[in-house]
């Protein structure tokens, strides 16, 4: 990633108000009495969990997909939240739809993973399945940057709220096509360009959300031991911004008696979208349905 300083005074001191943000989440009703919540990742988009929505809907589960808290608005607003602020995005879905369903299972993609093992955790009895999509707790995959141990230097002073990284290739998608398609946008996208951001997440990611995500890890961490939901954890062997390191972090830290791991062989980070999309969304139903993992 490509590292962009902003000392634009103006948008820093603009207001914070959560007004007319575009809202892309969506609900798909259900047949089977079974409902799924689809997390997407900090600076991503509901769209980049829409193939494993339809999937899983066409097997008959309610798919509620929500947008996380800020995202879509532009990004000096989206700068100032907290990881706080996106957990809740995730609980009201809950809470929204808790008692009408026989089964409620979550699964998310990136930090929308470690939302989704914060549900699991509050409401220990009711989550019945999480499904753990390239889980970030370190930004340690194969295409992260040299310099980012370096970055908690600035979490602790007003440099945070100026410095910001460009995505650069391959942006988590190792399938061409769809690669050739972000990159068009990305290339020419500037510091605060909204243009497209609603399919293609933001091309820029702030500081300040690196710092929102390591206090989520650290909350996270202490609670994992916790958790006795069953889960299941999908990454690519070739993730390029986290390694199978956080998979298998998170396996050996709960005491779910049912819990699976599953690597994938020709993807990158994002693999709800990625060439192995399919299988992904193949695995989650049959999580989700109770059947067992056969490596």
């Amino acid at each position: 990633m490509a590292v962009t300083f902003s000392f634009n005074l103006k948008n820093f001191f603009k207001s914070t108000a959560k007004t007319n943000l575009p809202d892309n989440g969506y609900d798909l009703p259900g047949q089977n009495g079974d409902a799924v919540i689809l997390i997407h990742g900090m600076t991503g988009t509901p769209h980049e969990m829409r193939f494993l929505a339809n999937y899983l809907n066409r097997q008959g589960y309610a798919v509620y997909c929500p947008r996380l808290a800020n995202h879509g608005a532009p990004l000096h607003i989206l700068q100032m939240s907290r990881w706080q602020d996106f957990y809740q995005t995730v609980r009201q879905s809950y809470l929204q739809i808790r008692g009408q369903y026989k089964h409620v299972y979550t699964g998310g993609l990136s930090m929308g993973a470690l939302l989704a093992l914060l549900l699991a955790d509050e409401f220990k009895d009711e989550i019945d399945g999480v499904s753990c999509l390239s889980p970030t707790l370190f930004y340690d995959g194969w295409n992260s940057p040299w310099y980012r141990c370096l970055l908690p230097l600035a979490y602790n002073t007003p440099l945070k709220y100026f410095f910001y990284f460009k995505e650069e290739p391959p942006y988590g998608i190792k399938n061409e096509a769809v690669r050739s398609r972000i990159h068009e946008f990305y290339s020419r996208a500037d510091l605060h360009s909204m243009e497209q951001v609603h399919q293609y997440g933001y091309p820029f990611f702030p500081l300040t959300l690196l710092h929102q995500l390591q206090k989520l890890v650290k909350h996270l961490s202490g609670r994992l031991e916790d958790i006795a939901t069953p889960i299941q954890l999908i990454q690519a062997k070739h993730d390029d911004m986290s390694s199978e390191r956080n998979s298998h972090y998170i396996y050996n830290r709960v005491k779910s008696n049912r819990k699976e791991l599953v690597f994938l062989h020709n993807s990158y980070h994002i693999i709800s979208a990625d060439q192995e999309r399919n299988a992904v969304a193949q695995h989650m139903q049959r999580f989700f349905s109770g059947q067992p993992y056969q490596a």
